[in-house]
């Protein structure tokens, strides 16, 4: 079998970050975990961030994240650099440069060495565009192909993103459409076009190499398996506030929400539903809409909240970040509202 003929999702179950354990089953496994407490840990799993944050000096501190998962797409080195793509994003999440890489790979034992050999290639290139290196890592047999990357970043103690920390006025930004997980799905049953193939593999490979320095940011996390309704409910849980959505600034493909009302949907949009809908009010939003919402995205746009007097500097310097919503002080009940707004 050459590496063209692999249909990489066919021997998956599930794809990309719609593999995730939801985010109420991870609280739960986590919970009443008995750990070592050190104050040099800035960041722990304690927080649901991206990444794990220890201080080494008070010039520098290590960000260290993991992320892996089956392929999304039946091409190996897309695979790869989608792969890569997603675990290089926790570090940019956190404000930090990648330095240090290693693989993380499971491949059934009939997997074509050529295949293998792209597949590794792939991320190989993503971490090299990052200008971070891949230093050896770790690969095991199975017969369900997965791959991903341990990461190591490098940030100064004081400069750390956090997911949380977000305050009233604050502007939300995301640098990404929504519906990967809704195309893939689509893939998986032969109902995607190329050139929507071609969308969603642009978006999935496309690094969040993104300077936020220039703008004072509160919070900010990248939006992935636990969708946009389930990372911005732990930002703003995290941070004590209520987030607006205007659903109308969202970006997200038209074809997208008709997938989504015909049905063609991810397993995990189901869970980012149970765990985050609770504390959501819809309003008035139609379901299908609501489902691209809740849809797992892999290697997702960041989800940024920015100081109000820098909300326009940001649009100006950054114009593939959407305005989608504001933040207020939290006075009980919901902690997100969808509205659609009237111009």
């Amino acid at each position: 079998m050459s590496e063209s003929e692999v249909k990489l999702t066919k021997l998956a179950d599930c794809a990309g970050c719609g593999a995730k354990v939801g985010a109420g089953t991870l609280s739960k496994l986590l919970d009443d975990m008995k750990v070592h407490t050190d104050p040099n840990l800035l960041v722990g799993f304690d927080r649901s961030d991206d990444a794990a944050v220890y201080k080494v000096s008070d010039e520098l501190a290590i960000v260290q994240t993991v992320d892996f998962f089956p392929p999304p797409v039946d091409d190996p080195y897309t695979f790869g650099q989608i792969a890569a793509t997603n675990a290089l994003s926790d570090i940019y999440a956190m404000g930090a440069e990648p330095k240090l890489a290693l693989n993380l790979l499971v491949v059934p034992k009939n997997m074509p060495k050529d295949a293998v050999h792209a597949l590794l290639k792939g991320g190989y290139d993503k971490v090299f565009e990052a200008g971070a290196v891949i230093a050896g890592g770790h690969s095991i047999y199975s017969s369900e192909p997965k791959y991903g990357l341990c990461v190591t970043g490098y940030v100064h103690p004081d400069k750390v993103y956090k997911n949380f920390g977000a305050q009233a006025g604050d502007i939300l930004f995301l640098t990404k459409p929504l519906g990967i997980g809704i195309f893939m799905t689509a893939l998986k049953a032969e109902m995607l076009s190329s050139e929507l193939y071609d969308f969603a593999v642009g978006n999935m490979t496309t690094l969040n190499k993104v300077n936020l320095r220039p703008y004072r940011i509160h919070a900010c996390t990248d939006v992935t398996g636990f969708s946009l309704m389930g990372h911005l409910l732990e930002m703003m849980q995290g941070s004590g506030t209520h987030a607006v959505i205007d659903v109308d600034k969202i970006d997200i493909p038209k074809e997208a929400v008709e997938f989504a009302n015909m049905g063609i949907l991810p397993e995990g949009m189901y869970r980012n539903r149970q765990f985050a809908e609770p504390h959501v009010d819809v309003g008035t939003i139609p379901l299908c809409i609501q489902d691209c919402l809740f849809d797992p995205q892999t290697s997702g746009g960041l989800l940024f909240a920015v100081h109000p007097h820098d909300a326009q500097k940001v649009k100006t310097d950054l114009p593939f970040a959407r305005q989608i919503g504001s933040v207020e002080a939290f006075s009980g009940g919901k902690y997100i509202s969808l509205v659609i707004s009237e111009n």
